[in-house]
């Protein structure tokens, strides 16, 4: 016997309906529920076997009944299954209890006493669709106004905050891990606070006993004004504490130390000291020169790193 929906595409579909109604409704992650929990494979799979079967047995079931039927017996239900869906029974029991409407020869039925001019008037009931649907939206608007008036459920702002700050914390968490990026290509001055807060910390723990706490220069040199061996300007300065200074002598490479990105940090504290003038400065070193940055503006009169000088302090 003829079936409306096929067995080829009600299985498939009942399947991926319930597949999707488990991945929506088990948290796994970044990964497929059924990946992450092999038991959600396995009920998958059982399952799909299960509809197969039961659409095999009904099948069989079908066509033995059909074989029982008399010539007359196939006959109709040859004719109704061979009838328009609209013309069938179970789809007009379906819309009389959806829409209970009657037909227009019944309108004496349900005919009103009240006559207006001869303009007469039905009492026809709203249809049942309309009704359900209005019910669920006062439930709705019941659940919602408990959910988030009444317990302070989480709107969807505040989800929304939530999800960024645990997006943060996963973030974090792998930069503790992940390699390093950083190099003299990329690098740029820093000049927020707490980047040159960390730069100092990282300065006073390893680059004291060369460059004195105030970077008046000791072994090494003076780090507050425009004389550099190596050159100025960030790149130069983050290449210079990375690789190293002068071969043979000079400051040593600290990139098997700190890693990249706390030398950019360390290397804009630097910048932020220029002009900041310690007393008993290092004399400047013979092979020094004066560094001037071919990319600042023609007009420029103050270093550029002059405008953290607030922020360090």
């Amino acid at each position: 016997m003829k079936k409306i929906i096929p067995s080829y595409v009600r299985v498939p579909l009942i399947f991926a309906l319930v597949f999707g109604a488990m991945e929506y409704f088990i948290d796994s992650g970044d990964q497929p529920a059924f990946i992450k929990y092999p038991m959600v494979m396995l009920f998958l799979g059982v399952f799909l076997f299960l509809l197969i079967a039961i659409e095999i047995v009904v099948s069989a079931v079908d066509k033995v009944t059909y074989h029982m039927l008399t010539e007359e017996q196939k006959k109709q239900l040859d004719e109704a299954q061979s009838l328009p869906i609209t013309e069938r029974a179970f789809y007009k029991n379906i819309m009389k209890k959806l829409t209970r409407s009657h037909a227009l020869g019944q309108e004496a039925d349900v005919m009103l006493d009240h006559n207006y001019d001869g303009i007469r008037e039905l009492d026809n009931v709203l249809p049942p669709w309309w009704v359900y649907l209005f019910y669920g939206t006062i439930i709705f608007a019941g659940i919602y106004l408990v959910r988030f008036h009444m317990f302070g459920g989480d709107t969807q702002a505040v989800e929304f905050d939530k999800e960024v700050a645990a997006a943060k914390i996963a973030v974090d968490e792998y930069n503790k891990t992940a390699p390093d990026q950083m190099n003299k290509e990329k690098v740029t001055l820093l000049t927020d606070a707490a980047s040159l807060a960390a730069g100092k910390e990282i300065f006073t723990k390893n680059c004291i006993p060369c460059h004195r706490a105030d970077a008046g220069g000791q072994i090494g040199p003076n780090l507050t004004d425009d004389m550099w061996i190596n050159g100025g300007g960030i790149k130069n300065v983050f290449n210079t504490i990375m690789e190293g200074g002068r071969d043979g002598k000079g400051m040593v490479s600290w990139k098997a130390t700190i890693k990249p990105t706390e030398i950019q940090k360390v290397a804009s504290y630097v910048l932020s000291l220029q002009g900041s003038k310690p007393q008993n400065p290092k004399p400047t070193e013979p092979e020094a020169k004066k560094w001037v940055d071919e990319n600042a503006p023609k007009d420029a009169t103050k270093p550029v790193a002059d405008s953290t000088k607030v922020a360090v302090k």
